[in-house]
């Protein structure tokens, strides 16, 4: 009979009846779906209550029961939102820069962390040496000197070339070679180079450095150095003496002051003087050296044998007065003071060896 009746029905309000029925069936089925759940996560957080409550208090139990069902509220709050905003971001399905493709920067940084030593860096097409001077915060000349280039245009693309961390000077410690010997040699104060923080020492309390160890030497200038010409700096100006013998008395070669006197690592006795003048043979003999006949660094130099085991050399000589094979007595005129090779001004560095021994000249000289 009621089938009978809602088939006379108004169509629309049989389709109503239909829907609402439906309503009411999944507002059941969902509320009973909710109960289970929440039946089980009271399961659930009655364990886990459990374990968090031994041996902690009477009185923990009701609170971490409460702040649990919280935070369970708390999501439920903030899940339609975190979905809203996924969402959103992910529109289009992809993430988006400039122009609607995935922007990437391509563009070479330097790191601000301080450099602890020398890097590799490839030149780039448009690159100078000004211009990455300036990326690496150093100066045109410490890229210079630390690459032998001639000129600020010798640079070309793909290129390889050192870049020193700082402005100076990166230098490779020789035997016997200490702290205040390259500070001398590149022109700064040895405390500029104890206080970069990343050079080393084989003692920390004396600044012993090691040989073959990389030293950066901050703010150091590259020393000149006068290029040798032999026809300019060995000329015949003093005769040879003939026959001599040495008196093995010993007396000052030049004139001037005691910039650096002999120590274990400086084998010798350097006597500056501005005004260069005449260099004496310091005993007689023969000369067995007259010339700059390599690059250790001693420049223009003339070295002499006394006949009786002992040799004297005179170094950084802007001229020289003598040639090898010749003898001079003592006092006789063999060169000008000069500021040859490895030096940072006119002065002369004067050794007397035994057996090719240095010695210390203050124990010979008069």
């Amino acid at each position: 009979m009621l089938i009978f009746k809602r088939l006379r029905m108004n169509p629309i309000l049989a389709r109503w009846l239909d829907l609402k029925e439906f309503c009411r069936f999944l507002a059941g089925y969902f509320s009973q779906r909710a109960l289970n759940f929440l039946a089980e996560f009271e399961a659930g957080k009655d364990v886990v209550v459990d374990g968090l409550t031994a041996k902690r208090g009477r009185y923990t139990r009701p609170f971490l029961h409460t702040g649990m069902t919280g935070l369970f509220l708390v999501g439920l709050m903030l899940a339609p939102l975190l979905s809203r905003a996924v969402s959103s971001q992910n529109e289009g399905g992809e993430v988006l820069g400039t122009g609607g493709a995935l922007a990437f920067d391509t563009t070479t940084s330097v790191s601000v962390k301080p450099r602890d030593g020398v890097v590799t860096y490839i030149v780039e097409s448009g690159d100078t040496v000004s211009s990455i001077a300036k990326k690496f915060d150093v100066s045109i000349d410490t890229i210079r000197w630390q690459n032998d280039l001639p000129s600020i245009d010798s640079i070309k693309p793909d290129q390889k070339i050192e870049i020193p961390p700082v402005t100076g000077m990166v230098h490779k410690v020789k035997r016997g070679e200490t702290v205040y010997s390259v500070a001398k040699k590149y022109d700064i104060d040895p405390q500029q180079i104890i206080n970069w923080p990343f050079n080393t020492y084989s003692n920390d309390e004396n600044f012993e450095l090691a040989a073959g160890q990389t030293l950066i030497v901050p703010d150091g200038v590259k020393p000149a150095e006068v290029l040798w010409d032999p026809k300019r700096y060995v000329a015949q100006r003093t005769p040879d003496a003939g026959v001599v013998s040495a008196t093995g008395q010993f007396i000052w070669p030049v004139s001037g002051s005691i910039s650096q006197r002999y120590v274990w690592y400086h084998r010798g006795l350097d006597i500056a003087n501005k005004a260069q003048p005449p260099i004496l043979a310091a005993d007689s003999g023969k000369v067995v050296v007259a010339g700059w006949p390599d690059s250790f660094g001693y420049g223009n130099r003339v070295m002499i044998d006394h006949g009786n085991g002992l040799t004297t050399l005179y170094a950084h000589m802007s001229t020289i007065g003598v040639n090898v094979g010749q003898t001079v007595n003592r006092g006789d005129v063999i060169g000008n003071v000069g500021s040859t090779g490895r030096s940072t001004g006119p002065h002369l560095h004067f050794e007397i060896r035994r057996g090719g021994e240095p010695l210390d000249p203050l124990q010979f000289l008069k």
